[in-house]
């Protein structure tokens, strides 16, 4: 399963050919995994309804995760891993956190997620066919 950080969905939706190919075949193949904060934040960012209820269309028809503690063991793991001295917020280590409840990988486009992502949890387009 792949989770998708909102950089990557920003690319999707503006129809970027390198990210556009890869992620329709892992949506066709139902191996995307959405959560909640990630859609909040591409929700923001909506400039009218039409985009807002685009994104909503995306949301209601992915798998979702039960993210029942997932901020506390956020907040955990970034102070384990002091991630916020890294300028990596809460957010980002949610994600990470849901990535490894999971065992999903994650892909971003964002270079200080990306830097502290622990290498087993990192998504490199082209392993589209080999995610499980």
């Amino acid at each position: 399963m792949v989770i998708l950080d909102t950089s990557v969905w920003i690319e999707f939706f503006k129809a970027n050919d390198e990210i556009y190919s890869a992620v329709k075949i892992l949506l066709e193949s139902r191996k995307i995994i959405a959560l909640e904060w990630i859609f909040a934040e591409l929700l923001q960012g909506a400039k009218n309804k039409r985009e807002s209820d685009f994104i909503l269309d995306y949301w209601n028809n992915i798998s979702k995760i039960d993210a029942q503690g997932i901020w506390i063991e956020a907040g955990k793991y970034s102070n384990t891993n002091k991630l916020l001295s890294k300028g990596v917020g809460l957010i980002d280590a949610a994600i990470m956190s849901a990535a490894l409840r999971l065992d999903a990988k994650v892909w971003t486009l964002d270079r200080k997620l990306h830097a502290v992502l622990p290498v087993h949890l990192r998504f490199q387009s082209g392993q589209e066919d080999s995610i499980q």
